[in-house]
């Protein structure tokens, strides 16, 4: 088509490129519940409520792009334009919307929520965030990415075309300036109070159907817009008043508490399970078996949902936060306190061993800032062995490795060992057949490499002085365990075992991971008070046991009288079942605002 052709009146190529863009959206949207469809079971008749219910988001954020056209097409009355500014845009938003609705698409099966600007941390280290999945699953997306980027825009190009240019029109100047009031008033979302948001199209209890409604463009640019500088968000009430409300729930300190060790300066080693949550208990049996021979706490909640926020949330006791993490964010990560700063000041040697890139969203950074003197990653092992899975060293490899160099350091000074396990994480890639669910059997692999990992030890002298602490960092969606269902998503277990455990006991108070640090520390005869957050479980001061955990921007709360889970971007009760439904929303507020108030002053 020759440029002559491709030429438009203003008007036209507005409507043309608005026409265009919802359309992108509608169709994205169906592709979306097609590849998603082993999610969650759907009709056609909910794929035309999805796009019903979506159509006024898409409306909306077609606007927002309409807006350089928009401002284009007026300069071109008296300028004229080089074309390839508008062929740019065209290829631009292109490129812009297929790598949302291919990346949405891609990795709602993995995590079950849309798009957000959470993503982009993970891509700070792109071999890490890709370790997940295979060579060929990566390629296929990007092949993917480039035909249909490809595609819309030659669609942008010839459907929409260029403006006239230097012709100036008094009634396309009129239209203009009629489109300056549409572009507020719908890019708002009407008249309303409520501006446009990402729960206005909610409108089934099907969460699927929910985020199959949501634009995954809307959905990153609204969430990247509600990043650390928005916590503000969170202040539903004066400080006074969510002080007082939280003020039995986080106690430092520990008064009574039972004695559950045989010594106050054992020898400590913390392992992280990843994502081992009480979940996979079936696959995981001898883990069981173990429960019986140390301090099994029953009733322990994960604070979030990836391992960075479950880590500080072990490690420093400090909670997680539903947009953000704080391990990522130097500035703040490096002014927590940890289980190891304390040790570390009472004459500890610290080490910390993770067998993928420990470089992975600023582990290194935290780690270091907060008392562990020294880190062992992927690189510290031999090229086979960093290629023996996809996210790093194989678990049994790293296990091994740990077992010789506490052997190595032997007794006689006190030391803290931290370990961050990798294998049981997507692509579920162990040298293990066990199981037909490979989920399941990743599962299986990593009860195997830590009950023979802690047969081991039993019978070398360290045995006698040592605490081991199992902790999962996270529970995970699988199977028909989802966010739906935080009882059975968040409950991880934590275990303590060793020759300085007293005797084998169930522990079976309400607690989260984050309460390890100040229960531990207690146990230690060590004050806690710089953990703010974390509480002695076993203390004659805890009287309100709770458990929270969040993610993208939602928080779950549960106590004694139930459980909600509230989504601050919808602003309703995903899941309620409590006896005193009120007073815990109020509480589940009152906690996200004290937690963001401490983390905006450090």
């Amino acid at each position: 088509m020759s440029d002559e052709r491709r030429m438009k009146s203003r008007v036209g190529i507005l409507l043309r490129f608005y026409v265009l863009t919802v359309l992108a959206f509608i169709v994205a949207k169906v592709v979306f519940m097609l590849c998603n469809q082993s999610v969650a079971p759907f009709s056609a008749g909910d794929v035309c409520a999805v796009l019903w219910h979506g159509l006024s988001l898409d409306l909306s954020t077609a606007l927002y792009f309409l807006i350089i056209p928009f401002l284009l097409t007026v300069a071109s009355m008296w300028w004229r334009l080089p074309r390839w500014v508008f062929v740019g845009y065209y290829i631009f938003v292109s490129v812009a919307f297929v790598l949302a609705f291919v990346a949405d698409t891609s990795m709602y099966a993995f995590w079950q929520f849309k798009l957000d600007a959470s993503w982009l941390a993970y891509l700070e280290t792109p071999a890490e965030a890709m370790a997940s999945v295979s060579v060929g699953y990566v390629l296929f997306r990007l092949v993917l990415f480039l035909l249909l980027a490809a595609l819309l825009s030659v669609l942008y190009i010839r459907f929409c075309g260029y403006p006239f240019v230097g012709r100036f029109s008094w009634c396309e100047a009129l239209v203009d300036l009629l489109l300056v009031p549409a572009f507020v008033i719908g890019i708002r979302g009407g008249f309303d109070e409520s501006t446009t948001n990402v729960g206005q199209v909610y409108y089934s209890q099907n969460q699927f159907l929910n985020h199959s409604a949501v634009n995954p463009v809307f959905s990153f640019l609204y969430s990247l817009s509600h990043q650390t500088g928005d916590l503000a968000q969170y202040q539903f009430f004066p400080a006074s008043e969510s002080e007082q409300v939280v003020s039995d729930v986080y106690t430092t300190e520990s008064i009574d508490a039972d004695t559950l060790l045989t010594t106050t300066r054992p020898d400590i080693l913390i392992i992280l399970l990843e994502s081992a949550g009480e979940q996979f208990a079936d696959a995981m049996p001898r883990l069981q078996q173990l429960k019986r021979q140390g301090i099994y706490f029953s009733r322990c909640y994960a604070n979030s949902w990836r391992t960075d926020r479950g880590t500080v949330s072990v490690l420093s006791g400090y909670p997680s936060f539903p947009t953000l993490s704080v391990m990522k964010i130097p500035e703040k990560s490096r002014m927590l306190p940890s289980i190891a700063k304390t040790l570390q000041a009472q004459g500890y040697q610290t080490s910390y061993l993770y067998g993928g890139d420990i470089n992975f969203t600023n582990m290194r950074g935290y780690l270091v800032s907060t008392g562990w003197d020294r880190l062992t990653g992927k690189n510290d092992f031999s090229i086979s062995e960093q290629r023996s899975a996809q996210w790093g060293v194989r678990d049994d490899i790293t296990f091994d490795w740990l077992y010789q160099e506490m052997v190595k350091a032997g007794t006689g000074v006190g030391h803290l060992w931290g370990y961050s396990t990798l294998s049981s994480h997507e692509p579920w890639d162990v040298p293990l057949e066990r199981l037909d669910d490979e989920v399941e059997n990743a599962f299986a692999y990593l009860d195997d490499c830590l009950v023979d990992f802690v047969d081991r030890l039993r019978q070398t002298p360290l045995w006698d002085n040592l605490l081991i602490v199992l902790i999962a960092d996270h529970g995970i969606i699988h199977d028909d365990v989802d966010q739906m269902q935080p009882l059975r998503k968040n409950h991880i277990p934590m275990l303590w075992l060793g020759g300085a455990v007293r005797q084998p006991r169930v522990v079976d108070r309400l607690c989260n991971q984050s309460d390890l640090a100040a229960t531990l520390l207690g146990q230690l005869r060590l004050p806690h008070d710089d953990f703010a957050f974390s509480r002695d479980v076993l203390s004659a001061t805890y009287v309100h046991p709770t458990a929270v955990n969040n993610y993208s921007n939602a928080q779950w709360t549960t106590d004694s009288t139930g459980h909600v889970l509230y989504d601050f971007d919808t602003h309703r009760m995903v899941v309620c079942e409590s006896a005193d439904t009120a007073s815990l929303m109020r509480l589940n507020r009152a906690i996200l605002q004290v937690t963001t108030e401490d983390l905006m002053k450090r």
